[in-house]
């Protein structure tokens, strides 16, 4: 238990953020699963789940080379999709 007054408020502060967090990158992993389970996933969910991505990296929640790994993967299997047409 935290012995300070400071230390209290850190405490709610960090479980607050971490509440948040956790529901951005619950709603990530739904958005790829839409993404990956979709036949052929159209361009708007693509950009959503890139905007998600962004986001999350700018605020921290995920690692900015994370974001972009998965953002390159969404990139070719878009490219993919448009080769087999």
């Amino acid at each position: 238990m935290a012995n300070t007054e400071s230390a209290v408020k850190r405490s709610r502060q960090s479980l607050a953020r971490a509440n948040q967090n956790r529901g951005v990158q619950t709603r990530l992993r739904t958005l790829q699963k839409r993404v990956r389970a979709a036949g052929k996933p159209d361009a708007e969910q693509i950009r959503s789940l890139i905007s998600a991505l962004d986001k999350a990296a700018k605020r921290g929640i995920i690692h900015r080379n994370a974001a972009d790994r998965r953002k390159a993967r969404l990139n070719a299997l878009i490219a993919g999709a448009a080769a087999r047409k």
